[in-house]
């Protein structure tokens, strides 16, 4: 069995292979991110797994999409999405456009795929503009 790769090269097997629990959480607006692939130079986006334990704090992107999908979340979890509030369960999927001012409220545990790859100057807070 060939072993698994974390960077693009000549002898790779053709794929990544990534355990979020090997990776150091780091602080953001919505809690703490494990974020994987950013130094994977042919995929174009990266993949996070964020448990957000307390109410995020409001934020948006210029330039990135991201997409939540719900791992699990409490029963009365939500996100809100400019003036918008949504509840949430887990299976659930919330693709977010750049501009759109969001945030998670309640306890819960997201994938997040970020196109392009996650770029942290590309948190904006309205206290920011």
């Amino acid at each position: 069995m060939p072993t698994p790769s974390t960077s693009a090269g000549p002898k790779d097997p053709g794929y990544e292979l990534v355990d979020f629990g090997q990776l150091e959480p780091v602080p953001c607006p919505c809690g703490l991110a494990r974020r994987a692939f950013a130094n994977v130079a042919d995929f174009p986006g990266t993949v996070h797994v964020t448990e957000i334990s307390a109410d995020a704090k409001l934020h948006y992107h210029k330039q990135l999409t991201e997409t939540y999908y719900i791992l699990d979340c409490d029963a009365d979890a939500q996100m809100q999405l400019d003036d918008d509030r949504i509840s949430l369960a887990p299976g659930m999927c919330v693709l977010i456009r750049p501009g759109v001012r969001h945030r998670a409220i309640g306890k819960m545990k997201v994938l997040i795929l970020v196109l392009p790859k996650f770029d942290p100057e590309d948190e904006w807070f309205d206290d920011d503009c």
